[in-house]
């Protein structure tokens, strides 16, 4: 994988990265990672960052005289170092006489077809205009059920939605170890190409600066892998990563997740990142079931649906499960629940559910 092979692509920046062992932003390394994304940008690729970082940057920046809960500390230290965190950026970026925006969204925008199209088409507008779009969690009103697992779990999506070639997640470390990566003897993983390559493999610690951890970026990259989007995780902390790893990929530390042939397609994918917004559950028959799991992934026809919990709208994602309980897809329905219900069982007619707008989570 090289520069020449990548127009396009998404990178992650992690608090980790970003953040000194006091809790204070690391503007050197900020500044290095911007230096980079400069050159990349000038080389005629087109760039989102997905930046952590704004909640260390307010941290530093007040002393409280009161004790907070984490809601309220994590509101409050988002919404100081938000400004902070994207003013530096724009200082940067401008510099090298490129322009930056910031866009803010929340788990919750991700929920319907028309909010995700929304997002995306402000992000291709930028893209198209040159405008490098940095991207984060809204902290200051994300409530604890409705946040990201982290900034992986965005960057994933954000991937997944724009059609990015790549996704680089810039951690800590130099990637995924075949045990504790602190311990002697342990070795990097330079290439995976199943889920299962590395799994046993993953500890289950989180960062010390962010919300998520190796395990995270793993089950995030195996996901984004399987719908044909190649991730790397590397060592943001490393002098001129980004650039070595688009110039001398072989000689640079660094996990490869490979991208599956056979790319998703696009409502596909914002199935696949969207499936926890599922509005309600259909229960199909054994026949239905078989003819959905089968290579053809049939469509859900009225007649094998044996009942229907919930309400929802059309359009709106359920879950698919069979006549065990157990969840076997996620779709983007045709009808209402009402509507369903009345079909349910019957002949003829349009599909509950499409194949096209049909996942199944391999």
């Amino acid at each position: 994988m090289t520069q020449k092979s990548l127009r396009r692509i998404a990178v992650k920046i992690g608090s980790n990265v970003l953040t000194r062992k006091d809790g204070t932003l690391d503007i050197t390394r900020m500044s290095s990672i911007v230096d980079q994304v400069a050159e990349l940008h000038r080389r005629g690729m087109e760039i989102i960052l997905i930046s952590s970082g704004a909640v260390a940057s307010g941290r530093s920046e007040l002393r409280l005289s009161q004790s907070l809960d984490s809601v309220s500390a994590r509101q409050l230290y988002s919404a100081v170092g938000q400004a902070k965190l994207i003013n530096r950026y724009y200082e940067l970026f401008r510099d090298h006489g490129i322009a930056c925006g910031q866009i803010l969204t929340t788990k919750e925008n991700f929920s319907t077809r028309r909010h995700y199209l929304n997002q995306k088409h402000c992000m291709d507008v930028m893209l198209a205009n040159n405008v490098i779009p940095i991207v984060n969690e809204n902290d200051t009103v994300s409530v604890t059920e409705l946040m990201f697992t982290d900034n992986d779990e965005l960057s994933g999506l954000i991937a997944s939605m724009m059609g990015m070639q790549a996704l680089i997640i810039l951690s800590n470390i130099d990637g995924v170890y075949d045990g504790d990566p602190f311990s002697p003897g342990t070795r990097l993983i330079s290439d995976i190409h199943d889920a299962a390559d590395a799994s046993g493999c993953i500890a289950k610690s989180k960062s010390s600066a962010g919300r998520g951890g190796m395990a995270t970026k793993y089950r995030i990259a195996c996901k984004v892998a399987s719908e044909g989007i190649a991730v790397i995780i590397a060592n943001g902390k490393r002098d001129d990563i980004l650039l070595d790893l688009m110039d001398k990929k072989n000689t640079v530390p660094h996990t490869l997740f490979h991208a599956a042939a056979t790319p998703t397609s696009s409502v596909k994918k914002w199935i696949a990142h969207s499936k926890g917004f599922a509005k309600g559950s259909i229960t199909v028959n054994e026949g239905a079931a078989e003819a959905m799991l089968a290579p053809t992934r049939a469509s859900l026809l009225p007649v094998g649906v044996t009942a229907i919990d919930g309400d929802f709208e059309k359009d709106d994602i359920v879950r698919v499960v069979d006549a065990d309980g157990k969840v076997i897809a996620w779709g983007r329905t045709s009808y209402k629940s009402d509507d369903a219900r009345k079909l349910m069982g019957g002949r003829g007619g349009r599909p509950l559910i499409h194949s096209d707008y049909l996942y199944i989570d391999d």
